[in-house]
C-alpha cells in the first residue's frame, strides 16, 4: 500500500505549483536570515594602523633601474650619480665645471668677529692700565709724576676705542640674517623654496631664450641670486662667466624678469632676512636653459 505525505492545512489547499513556489520563498528567506546574522570585524592590527611621516629629497636626474639598496626616498629612481664609490649625494649629469670658491662672506664675518674680540681685549687692558695708573697716583711719593696732558690724552684714546668697539658691535647686530644655499647642500626647510625658484627660472629662461644664441652658442656659468624676505631681488652676480657675454647678460636678464619671487614662508622668515642662492646654469645645445 502506497503512503502519501499530508501537508499542513494552508499548504494542503494549494495547487502543487503554488505550493512549490511558497516553499522556495520560505527557504530563500531562511537562508538570507542566516547570512545577515553573521558579523564581520576588522583585524586588531588593521584597526590600530597609524600614519607615519615620509621624508623625501628632491633630485634633478633619474635612472631607469631601481637601486637595490636605496639610501633615501626621492621623486624618481636614481641608481648612482657619478664615477666614484664614495658616499655622496647624486649630482647633475652635466659636464664637470671648474670649482668655485664660495663662503667668502662667512670668512669675512668670522674675521670681523675676531677683530672685535681683539678690540674688546684691548679695551680691557686699557681699563686695567687705567686702574693701575690710579693706584700709582695714590703712591705719588714712590712713583714719578704724570702730567695732566698725558692723562687727558689717555682718557681720550680709551673713549675713542670704546666708542669704535660699541659702533662695530651695533653694526654687526644690525646686519641682516643671511642663509647661503650652495650647490651641495640645502637645509630641509629651504629645499622646497629653492626648488620652486629653480622651476620658475627655467620656465622664464626657456620662454626668453636669447635669439642670438639659438643654434650657435652654448655653455655653463655660476650665478648667485640674492633674495630678500619679501621676495624682492636685491642683486644678481655672475661668479664664473660662461665665456660668452650674450649668455651671461641673458642670465642676468632672466633673473630680473622673474622678480619679484615668492615671500619667505614663516619657518624661514623667523630667522632669515636674506637668501643667497648659488647655482650652475647651463645653456644647452638644444636651446634650453637648465638651472641646477
Amino acid at each position: 500500500m502506497q503512503r502519501t505525505f499530508a501537508w499542513p492545512g494552508p499548504l494542503a489547499d494549494m495547487d502543487p505549483p503554488q505550493r512549490n513556489l511558497t516553499l522556495a520563498l520560505g527557504a530563500s528567506l531562511l537562508l538570507h536570515a542566516i547570512v545577515l546574522s553573521i558579523h564581520f570585524k576588522l583585524p586588531q592590527a588593521l584597526g590600530n594602523a597609524t600614519e607615519h611621516a615620509l621624508d623625501v629629497i628632491l633630485v634633478n636626474s633619474k635612472s631607469a633601474r631601481k637601486p637595490a639598496d636605496a639610501q633615501a626616498k626621492a621623486q624618481a629612481h636614481l641608481d648612482g650619480g657619478g664615477n666614484t664609490a664614495d658616499d655622496r649625494r647624486a649630482r647633475t649629469p652635466l659636464p664637470v665645471t671648474k670649482s668655485v670658491r664660495e663662503g667668502d662672506n662667512l670668512i669675512e664675518t668670522q674675521r670681523r668677529v675676531a677683530e672685535m674680540e681683539a678690540q674688546q681685549q684691548l679695551l680691557m687692558r686699557a681699563h686695567s692700565e687705567k686702574t693701575v695708573a690710579a693706584a700709582d697716583k695714590r703712591n705719588e711719593a714712590a712713583a714719578p709724576s704724570v702730567s695732566g696732558r698725558d692723562l687727558a690724552a689717555n682718557a681720550m684714546t680709551i673713549a675713542r676705542i670704546e666708542g669704535e668697539i660699541n659702533r662695530n658691535i651695533e653694526e654687526y647686530n644690525k646686519r641682516p640674517r643671511k642663509a647661503f644655499i650652495g650647490a651641495r647642500t640645502a637645509e630641509y626647510r629651504f629645499a622646497q623654496y629653492v626648488e620652486d625658484w629653480r622651476q620658475k627660472i627655467e620656465r622664464i629662461g626657456n620662454l626668453n631664450y636669447p635669439e642670438s644664441a639659438r643654434g650657435r652658442l652654448y655653455g655653463s656659468l655660476v650665478i648667485t641670486v640674492v633674495i630678500r624676505s619679501d621676495g624682492e631681488l636685491e642683486r644678481v652676480e655672475v661668479n664664473r662667466p660662461s665665456g660668452h657675454r650674450v649668455l651671461d647678460d641673458a642670465a642676468r636678464r632672466i633673473v630680473q624678469l622673474g622678480a619679484p619671487y615668492a615671500s619667505f614662508p614663516p619657518d624661514i622668515r623667523r630667522d632669515t632676512d636674506i637668501i643667497e642662492i648659488t647655482r650652475t646654469w647651463s645653456f644647452t645645445s638644444a636651446d634650453r636653459l637648465q638651472a641646477n
